[in-house]
């Protein structure tokens, strides 16, 4: 019996003048050490090229189809060209950077939509960069689910490592707008994704979702705030009355010590710092971000583009790793879900 043909990883090349060449070129130096799954990036050559050169690391990159990546991956980092050529110099994005890393995602978002790739990893983007060439999207996920499809779907974000996963429900926006932006609405649709994508991507047949509450102690039953009286604790029974194990609203001082952990599978937060904070203690060079809700799986390092050390040498691969290995674990199980639906 033939094997199916399973397509390579799409790792889109990200902003030209991050860490993102350095740690994708580092990565690759490591795969047999951690079983990595074959790569590609989607980017320009040239610039992979013209920074192992100036890290001094022997990197032979080979410019390819998706299709043979696979083969070539055991003796070159291949790369699939998306046109625009990357001149940016180590911490100092020029006028081909925006071009070039927008191009990165297109093409890797159409290749996973195409079938020749099997999931998208994203190294970082700088949005200052992007928004000054008129990039018009809050941020790469909103992007990504943009390209996904119309309507577009809406994402959530999970930061996942072995210790925790997190989700908040708000996510890049100033403290002062939470209150307002924190609703029954958003909170079980953040719920609901979440759950989801954990049952069907992650394997989990029932998962165990901890509701944080926005106030301190959770509200202490309104007497420090009503919004936990008002959103959390309603969202919470309604996810349950439909089959959901919530819990909530919980004091989210004391929901990541070791023994809580083991009471649940995501924590999903009112805030960014309320959730982030605690799984970057923990797991800080391996924790992966995770979009929940698109048609396709992406994972992304959890770190930016750190202008200040990119071609220095200092960038650590390892939440790349980690990425890879995820979103090959969950293209996998992606895989096998969507070939079991098949009628026989």
């Amino acid at each position: 019996m033939t094997r199916a043909f399973s397509p390579a990883l799409a790792l889109s090349a990200g902003e030209p003048a991050g860490i993102g060449p350095d740690v994708a070129l580092a990565a690759w130096l490591r795969r047999e050490e951690h079983q990595l799954p074959p790569f590609f990036i989607t980017g320009d050559a040239e610039l992979l090229r013209a920074r192992a050169a100036h890290l001094g690391l022997a990197v032979p990159v080979v410019a390819c189809t998706p299709e043979d990546a696979a083969a070539h991956f055991a003796t070159a980092l291949p790369v699939v060209p998306t046109g625009p050529a990357a001149t940016a110099a180590p911490g100092r994005p020029d006028a081909s950077s925006a071009p070039a890393a927008r191009a990165a995602i297109d093409t890797a978002v159409g290749l996973v939509q195409a079938g020749r790739a099997a999931a998208i990893v994203t190294n970082p983007i700088s949005k200052a960069v992007l928004y000054a060439a008129g990039f018009s999207f809050p941020g790469h996920t909103e992007y990504l689910a943009h390209l996904s499809g119309d309507p577009a779907p809406r994402p959530v974000m999970m930061i996942w490592s072995p210790e925790l996963a997190v989700v908040p429900a708000t996510i890049h926006v100033p403290l002062a707008e939470v209150p307002h932006l924190f609703s029954r609405e958003l909170l079980i649709e953040t719920a609901r994704i979440t759950a989801r994508d954990l049952t069907h991507r992650f394997g989990i047949a029932t998962p165990r979702l901890a509701i944080c509450g926005l106030n301190p102690h959770a509200g202490e039953e309104g007497t420090l705030g009503l919004e936990d009286e008002i959103v959390t604790r309603p969202a919470v029974e309604a996810l349950r009355q439909e089959g959901i194990d919530a819990r909530g609203p919980l004091p989210a001082d004391t929901l990541f010590h070791a023994a809580a952990r083991k009471t649940y599978d995501v924590a999903i937060g009112a805030y960014h710092d309320q959730v982030l904070a605690p799984v970057k203690a923990l797991a800080f060079d391996r924790a992966v971000n995770v979009t929940l809700g698109l048609p396709f799986v992406r994972t992304s390092p959890d770190h930016g583009t750190a202008f200040d050390i990119a071609g220095t040498g200092r960038a650590d691969p390892s939440s790349l790793i980690e990425a890879l290995r995820l979103a090959r674990r969950l293209a996998d199980r992606d895989r096998a879900a969507s070939a079991a639906r098949l009628p026989a």
